[in-house]
């Protein structure tokens, strides 16, 4: 599925974030940026040794925040590591730091005139937060963004198997 806003593309997909030719990536990374499972630990094996390197020289990354490391072996350039949020009700700023973590890559992205990125459904995973919710923040923070945002061309959303698609969808 794509939509335009404005001068820029939106897309769904399902697939494999690893596999994306996008210029960047981003990781549902841990605080520690310490690698892990899930989306996390597949970016670290198929990107290889270097990104880890790069996370231990950075030491760590706040909730609701993320860093930028090269994207190894990946096709991709670049991979933001973003924290979101555990899930733990809704009720203890969970949301905002959901779209934050979304707003940080985007800014890194503008900030390095990289053009186009490929997300997956942060913190939806072990994190544990509910894929309806988190996707509707995703999106409306991305759309917002590129809305005022026309150095970025493209984003992509690569989503794991038919449920999460039909979600963002």
């Amino acid at each position: 599925m794509q939509i335009k806003i404005d001068s820029s593309l939106l897309e769904l997909v399902e697939g494999d974030i690893t596999k994306q030719d996008t210029e960047a990536i981003a990781n549902a990374a841990n605080s520690n940026l310490a690698g892990g499972g899930g989306v996390d630990g597949a970016i670290h094996r198929a990107g290889g040794p270097s990104i880890m390197d790069e996370c231990g020289k950075i030491g760590g990354c706040p909730t609701g925040e993320a860093r930028l490391t090269s994207g190894g072996n990946l096709l991709a350039k670049y991979v933001f590591h973003a924290v979101g949020p555990i899930y733990r009700g809704g009720t203890h700023g969970e949301p905002e730091l959901l779209k934050n973590a979304y707003l940080s890559c985007l800014n890194l992205a503008s900030k390095n005139a990289v053009k186009s990125v490929a997300f997956p459904s942060i913190s939806t995973g072990v994190y544990g937060y509910p894929i309806k919710e988190a996707a509707k923040i995703a999106l409306t923070t991305v759309i917002d963004y590129l809305k005022t945002h026309q150095e970025i061309n493209l984003v992509r959303f690569v989503l794991f198997g038919s449920d999460a698609y039909s979600k963002y969808e």
